[in-house]
């Protein structure tokens, strides 16, 4: 029996990205792109910024689906906007109360939802979501944060960087506080991939919770990092660049531990003293939300040095870059 129309006929779709020639990448973090990627994605999103008009079809007809493990105001606000200001159309999806892989498997729910979309973002609690995901989907996956790494932060914030400081190679970007998260991670990464120095300063003698992961020392020695991971904060502090700290109760820590987790991480709070040690036209950041009075004092956060509400918009920005590289390719 023939279909009497031949637009019926069966075929195999290689789902929403089958008419495209662009390359598929998944971002996993910071490291799935390289060096000379990253600067392009950047320098793109500086554009942007600037001329967002010129932008306002590049995505039209295009979907975003956003899968939310976890709760955020900047990743689904700064991407849903992102997608809107260039003509496209973005999704939210909660997963909070449907945990992938539960109702269906991972793989099917990446291999559906790629016959649907033409990306998609996701914000789960493991790396492991990610890179299931990506293993089968058919259109970009984005990790917009896991326990490992958290690429679109570091994109919003080397543009914020260069936006500050100009070229970003030699540059000190000292980190304090909790170090064994996917921000430090991913800013290990990031430095080792443009040439700025990192130093990481906590509690990494508290044991295996507060500590480094070695496959991260090992990624960054293999770049060629130039990366220390002390609790000196003297040593870490001097001669630095930018300071930077991200909370001490990531999203998914018990509030039981706040009080235990507080006096392990005081030490490492980033105070006016703190930024005495560094250079005199240092900058401070924080991806926020940010708790004045634990990981940095209020004067900190809010004095001269600050630069987080222009980290903040540059996801907005940086997002929209990335967007647009993984849907039509880099220049």
């Amino acid at each position: 029996m023939r279909l009497a129309c031949p637009a019926l006929r069966p075929r195999r779709s290689r789902g929403a990205r089958y008419l495209s020639s662009v390359p598929l990448r998944h971002v996993k973090t910071i490291s799935s792109f390289t060096s000379e990627e990253i600067l392009s994605i950047v320098n793109l999103a500086g554009e942007m910024k600037s001329n967002p008009a010129k932008f306002k079809d590049s995505l039209s007809q295009k979907t975003l689906l956003m899968l939310f493990e976890k709760p955020s105001l900047r990743t689904r606000v700064s991407f849903e906007t992102g997608m809107t200001q260039m003509g496209g159309h973005a999704i939210f999806y909660s997963i909070a109360d449907s945990p992938l892989g539960k109702k269906e498997s991972l793989s099917d729910t990446g291999k559906v939802l790629s016959r649907y979309a033409n990306l998609i973002m996701a914000r789960v609690n493991k790396r492991s979501d990610i890179a299931e995901l990506a293993d089968v989907a058919t259109v970009p996956v984005i990790n917009a944060l896991d326990d490992y790494a958290h690429p679109c932060q570091m994109l919003a914030d080397l543009q914020t960087i260069i936006e500050q400081k100009g070229s970003p190679k030699g540059l000190k970007l000292s980190f304090f506080g909790d170090v064994a998260n996917n921000v430090t991670y991913d800013l290990m990464r990031l430095g080792s991939l443009i040439g700025m120095k990192i130093a990481v300063c906590g509690p990494v003698d508290k044991g295996s919770n507060y500590a480094v992961e070695e496959s991260v020392m090992d990624e960054c020695s293999k770049l060629g990092g130039d990366v220390l991971v002390t609790t000196d904060v003297k040593e870490a502090a001097q001669g630095s660049d930018i300071v930077y700290c991200d909370s001490w109760m990531s999203y998914g820590i018990p509030d039981t531990e706040a009080e235990e987790r507080k006096d392990i991480f005081m030490p490492y709070q980033v105070s006016a003293k703190v930024m005495s040690m560094t250079k005199p036209d240092s900058i401070f950041m924080n991806c926020l939300p940010a708790a004045r009075g634990l990981e940095q004092t209020a004067d900190v956060i809010d004095g001269e040095k600050s630069v987080v509400f222009d980290q903040a918009e540059n996801r907005l920005h940086a997002q929209k870059a990335l967007l647009h590289v993984l849907a039509h390719g880099f220049p």
